[in-house]
This record gives C-alpha cells, sequence and structure tokens, in this order.
C-alpha cells in the first residue's frame, strides 16, 4: 500500500535523522485572510505537519491562548466549512505537508460525521486529534474515518498508564501525541528526561512516531523535545505571536504574518539542529 502524506512526511524525517516539527493555529484567527496566508507560509518556515485548530466556543482542554483564538476566528465567521475551504485553499499551493485538524466532536456532530469525512478528505485533509472522544467512543468517527483513509491522532498524557496506554493506542494511526504535562495548553514545559523516559514507555506498546506537546515555547525547548521524540508540537507560543501582532481590536498590524512565520522558522532552526 502507499504510504500516506503524513506516513511519508515522518519517514522522511527518519531518514534525514532529524526530528520534525508540528505547529498549530486556530483556523481563521484572526481573519480568514490573514489565517490562510500564514498556513501558506508555514511549510517554507519549516513546519513538517500544520495542525489547524477548528474553532470551537467551549475549548475546555486549552489555555487562554487557544480559547482567545478561537473566540476571535467564531467572531469573525468562521465556521466548520470554511474551516475546510483553507485547506482547499492552502492545497491549491502545497500537496504535500500534512495538515491534521485538531479539536472537539461538537461541530462535527452537527455538520454530520459521514458527510465531514467526505468533504474533509475531499479538500486534502490528513487526519484528526479530536479531544474529546476516548477510545470508548471509536465507533462514533475514529472508525470511520480509518475507513475513510484518515488518521485518528491519539492524546496520551503522563497518567496514561497500564492497561489505559494500550487501550488509548489501539486505532491511534499517524502519530501519538504525547501532552507531556498535566492540565491545560500553554503551561509548564516538562523535562527532557522525563520526556525521554516518557517516549520509551509509549514507544514500547507502538511502532507510531511520538510527538511532544505543551509548553513548549523557545528553540530550545523544541531542540530538546527533538533530541528524544519524533516532532515537537508548538501551539500556544504562535498563538501569542499571532496576538502581540493585533491592535486593540484584534485586527492585523502590518509584518504580522511576517512575524508569526519568523518565529516558526526559529523553532524550525532549534528542531533540525538538535540532533547535530
Amino acid at each position: 500500500m502507499s504510504q500516506t502524506r503524513l506516513e511519508k512526511r515522518f519517514s522522511d524525517l527518519q531518514e534525514q535523522g532529524r526530528g520534525g516539527l508540528v505547529t498549530f493555529l486556530t483556523a481563521g484567527d484572526p481573519d480568514f485572510e490573514t489565517s490562510l496566508e500564514i498556513v501558506k507560509g508555514l511549510p517554507a518556515a519549516g513546519a513538517d505537519v500544520i495542525e489547524l485548530g477548528m474553532p470551537f466556543s467551549d475549548p475546555m482542554a486549552d489555555g487562554p491562548a487557544i480559547q482567545a483564538s478561537s473566540l476571535r476566528a467564531l467572531r469573525q465567521g468562521m465556521t466548520l466549512k470554511k474551516t475546510l475551504e483553507l485547506v482547499k485553499a492552502f492545497r491549491e499551493d502545497n500537496q504535500n505537508t500534512p495538515i491534521i485538524l485538531m479539536g472537539y466532536y461538537n461541530p462535527i456532530y452537527i455538520y454530520g460525521v459521514e458527510t465531514f469525512l467526505i468533504d474533509a478528505k475531499e479538500v486534502g485533509v490528513d487526519g484528526f486529534i479530536i479531544v474529546d472522544l476516548p477510545p470508548e467512543h471509536d465507533d462514533e468517527f475514529c472508525i470511520p474515518a480509518l475507513e475513510q483513509g484518515l488518521h485518528f491522532i491519539r492524546l496520551t498524557t503522563p497518567t496514561t498508564v497500564g492497561e489505559r496506554l494500550p487501550k488509548v493506542l489501539n486505532n491511534t494511526s499517524g502519530f501519538v501525541y504525547y501532552v507531556s504535562i498535566l492540565g491545560i495548553t500553554g503551561t509548564a514545559a516538562a523535562s527532557q528526561d522525563n520526556i525521554r523516559e516518557s517516549v520509551a514507555r509509549i514507544k514500547t506498546d507502538t511502532d507510531l512516531p511520538v510527538a511532544v506537546g505543551f509548553g513548549i515555547r523557545t528553540p530550545d525547548q523544541a531542540a530538546s523535545v527533538a533530541q528524544v521524540a519524533d516532532a515537537a508540537v508548538v501551539g500556544s507560543a504562535i498563538i501569542d505571536k499571532l496576538k502581540e501582532n493585533l491592535d486593540e481590536n484584534n485586527r492585523p498590524k502590518p509584518g504580522l504574518s511576517q512575524a508569526v512565520l519568523e518565529y516558526v522558522r526559529t523553532l524550525s532552526e532549534g528542531v533540525r539542529g538538535a540532533r547535530t
């Protein structure tokens, strides 16, 4: 069977002997046009995989930065349908960079699971992270997604141990997203030793790549993670850089996209130099 875009990207990273950079942005933040401009620029800035947040009014697993970004997008009229339109526009210029949609089940349920999966695949989505769908509800979305040839990436945490870890890893595909701290996004980072031990523990139960996120804010932190994991995930810090370049009415200041992409470039340089 041919590799999916996501599988090929991690295979390429392994051949290159380096960890990857997974970047997160909320689709439509601060508006559709600016969001699309940033997303289109991410691959050249060094992003290996792009996570797009699906705006939702109650993102309970996310910290203040991502919560605020979701609200900004919603206030600008962003919807799940427009999120797919953003992916479609990105694919006009880029057929290689994997795109993962991350968010919550409620908007998908309202959209209609079968229709959503067909539409998502058609525009070039590669997989999903749905944070409020545990393994006990795989029939709701996970298995239908896998049947469409789309990845379902699962979150694991420091408390996902014992019999729970194999259950969480069951039906997981693409990669495993290890949440390195307990709590919400945008908080303190875990130590490299803790991450190394956790990644090794997860890899005893799966051959999938392991990406590590939550709390990564600097190139050095990203490099530290990329030394011991298959990828570093950065979200809240990128959102914060975007917020720094908004005016008091949450409108983009001149140069916003360039500022965000330059920050991503520094993270990428850290990741790419981590194992040299």
